[in-house]
């Protein structure tokens, strides 16, 4: 039925800009195009000297082409949110989580407000790492992150479930959806760096997070495995062809120290990060051992106290990126008391 309709559309449109149909068969048509591009832009009652260019012509005619739709999504009334940050991998298992909490930590450390939305709906972690096992709150006005010891925003669907085990089994547009309202819904209040840690792959959250959140640019997380960093420039790729500014590479399990003699010593043999960052065109951001101590503070809920400078450089150029707010600030009586009843809330809780 689909064949038969694009067929029979195509048909009709094609004839009225002087084109001869072709069916192929099995419902596939081919047009071919008769006359010159004059003649053509006659029969079509297009401007004589049209070229078909649509970006560079202000004429208002029948075959200008309109702009593409834009699905992005504006945060909540309350939100201002400077940058938006996506951490992204072609593959699970390599630190994207480790990575989006060492970035958040960093840049808090340095004074600015940050925050972390939980994009991996089926897999979220982010609450184990910072220590937060209490539920989301929320009224009319919208949903409230919780608070991490040093005040770190955190969403996640953990917080929304019965219990930290529960399993989510929804089917994807349902996930995406919840990854939408995340950005929508939350009152996340002023926020200098918002950090979202995205599902493995490039399938329906990714693609969501993509065309519905104004990302100012993501961090891939690789890890030395040669097989791997191939699945990982299918995540680049996707990146490019969204037009979606790709910061840097981060190296996660990259190599250990000795304790005795302090050799790197590279467990999963010689890494193919500086390889694959020239082949992309991209920075390396960082490279992350696999460190016992690293490992022990997530594990323990305490991932505000990790000691390490190896994402100091990845820190500095956010820190250095200059983005408009999403958003707007509260301004007006309406909103004025909408903000200071939530801080009261915020106090009781």
């Amino acid at each position: 039925r689909f064949s038969f309709c694009f067929f029979f559309f195509s048909r009709e449109k094609k004839k009225k800009a002087g084109s001869r149909l072709v069916d192929k068969g099995g419902g596939r048509a081919y047009t071919i195009c008769q006359g010159t591009v004059k003649e053509r832009n006659a029969m079509s009652n297009t401007p004589e000297g049209c070229t078909h260019d649509c970006g560079s012509c202000s004429q208002s005619c029948g075959e200008r082409k309109q702009a593409p739709q834009s699905f992005l999504e504006n945060p909540h009334e309350l939100s201002c949110i400077k940058k938006v940050i996506g951490v992204v991998s072609g593959k699970g298992g390599v630190g994207k989580s480790m990575v989006t909490s060492m970035m958040a930590v960093l840049l808090n450390r340095k004074g600015y407000s940050t925050a972390i939305l939980d994009a991996d709906v089926t897999g979220p972690s982010i609450p184990k790492a910072f220590g937060i096992h209490e539920k989301a709150q929320g009224d009319e006005t919208g949903l409230y992150p919780a608070r991490s010891k040093t005040g770190i925003g955190i969403m996640s669907v953990n917080m929304l479930l019965e219990t930290e085990t529960t399993p989510v089994i929804w089917r994807g547009p349902v996930i995406s959806g919840v990854v939408k309202q995340f950005w929508t819904d939350v009152v996340w209040g002023d926020v200098d760096f918002l950090f979202v840690d995205m599902p493995p792959g490039t399938g329906d959250v990714p693609l969501t997070v993509f065309q519905s959140i104004p990302l100012d640019g993501i961090i891939v997380v690789t890890s030395p495995q040669e097989l791997v960093s191939v699945i990982v420039e299918k995540a680049v790729n996707m990146a490019k062809m969204m037009n979606i500014p790709i910061l840097g590479l981060v190296e996660n399990m990259s190599y250990i120290t000795c304790p005795d003699c302090g050799r790197e010593i590279q467990v999963f043999g010689e890494s193919r990060l500086t390889e694959v960052a020239a082949h992309n065109g991209i920075p390396v951001l960082g490279r992350i051992p696999m460190d016992p101590a690293l490992a022990r503070v997530v594990d323990q809920g305490v991932v505000e106290l990790f000691e390490g400078d190896w994402l100091a450089a990845a820190a500095q150029q956010l820190e250095d990126q200059q983005c408009p707010r999403r958003g707007k600030r509260a301004r007006g009586p309406r909103n004025i008391l909408k903000a200071a009843a939530i801080a009261a809330r915020r106090c009781c809780w």
